[in-house]
């Protein structure tokens, strides 16, 4: 079975979302606190991106129905979608979001994952430009950017996690915003992505570990396509010279999960998606693209009928879903 989007998926992906975007509790702080004047409500840190449980899926379910609003304006949802930007999307609340990263503390927040989906989320929203949303958030993206473009430099070794701290995940969206709106950006991390991964050869994946939502080797082979271009299929005839043998079944076959109800082991459905989306992304540059479409569509069949399961997969799944089906 070939899984498509289509507008009834997009709506659904919409109306899922929009359930939890401004849903307060619960919420996961990443916070480390200078004092006792730094403690408050998640809305009030986070007058924007205090809904969803986490900061970071509150900012990807943004991208993702910001997004959904912009390819399928006609599904019934885009309308509530562009209503609650027009409340939420405004520069009074991102002045907010800013106060925070300006505390002594945050230096690490985030980082890097949530830092790569604000940039997706203002590459997104600078699509519309007949809204205010792009430039309200904008300041929020520059700060953000700043960010990378001091720490990149300082990271010697790339994270190779299936979690939140994975250099490549980050990178694929940090550096398709900066090919927009920062050149010098995206010659920083061309250059890093370089350095870290263009000699990796023969790889023997060993995934996914227990709770990873990532395929951090195919995160890799992700940015690498998109820093190389023309060269890139050579790089990945190195990479993975064998890319459906021995060495990458366990890319291969999908993630079982035991228990949607534990966030962390829900993890699992995010690897089956995230797989889809690397399968489907280097599909052309391998030699069996057919092959390796049918083992995205795989793991895509293992995720989709649970993205609402449960709250610890419904407030970020369908996001990686919107991700992989419209790789």
């Amino acid at each position: 079975m070939t899984h498509t989007l289509d507008q009834a998926t997009a709506g659904r992906f919409a109306a899922m979302t929009l359930g939890h975007l401004t849903r307060e509790w619960p919420y996961k702080l990443d916070q480390t606190l200078g004092g006792p004047d730094d403690l408050a409500l998640p809305k009030t840190l986070h007058p924007i991106f205090h809904g969803s449980y986490d900061w970071h899926s509150c900012v990807h379910g943004w991208w993702q129905v910001m997004r959904l609003a912009r390819l399928f304006p006609a599904m019934p949802e885009a309308a509530a979608v562009e209503a609650l930007a027009d409340r939420m999307l405004v520069a009074e609340r991102a002045a907010g979001e800013l106060a925070y990263l300006a505390r002594p503390t945050t230096g690490s927040f985030e980082r890097p994952y949530g830092w790569g989906w604000l940039l997706a989320l203002h590459d997104e929203l600078a699509l519309r430009p007949d809204h205010g949303w792009a430039a309200a958030i904008e300041p929020l993206a520059r700060a953000f950017a700043t960010r990378f473009a001091d720490y990149l430099p300082k990271l010697v070794y790339p994270v190779r996690s299936g979690k939140h701290d994975c250099t490549a995940f980050a990178l694929v969206h940090a550096l398709r915003w900066a090919r927009t709106h920062d050149a010098a950006l995206a010659t920083l991390i061309e250059a890093r992505a370089r350095e870290w991964f263009g000699a990796d050869r023969d790889c023997r994946p060993w995934e996914p570990s227990g709770e990873d939502f990532l395929s951090a080797t195919l995160c890799e082979a992700v940015l690498m396509r998109d820093v190389l271009g023309a060269s890139f299929e050579g790089w990945l005839s190195d990479f993975l010279p064998d890319p459906f043998g021995a060495a990458t079944v366990c890319l291969q076959a999908p993630a079982l999960v035991s228990d949607r109800s534990d966030g962390r082991l829900a993890h699992l459905d995010g690897v089956n998606l995230s797989r889809a989306w690397g399968w489907r992304s280097i599909a052309d540059a391998l030699p069996d693209p057919a092959r390796a479409r049918g083992i995205a569509n795989a793991h895509l069949a293992e995720a989709l009928p649970h993205l609402a399961d449960d709250y610890m997969g419904e407030h970020w799944l369908a996001t990686f879903a919107l991700l992989a089906l419209d790789a």
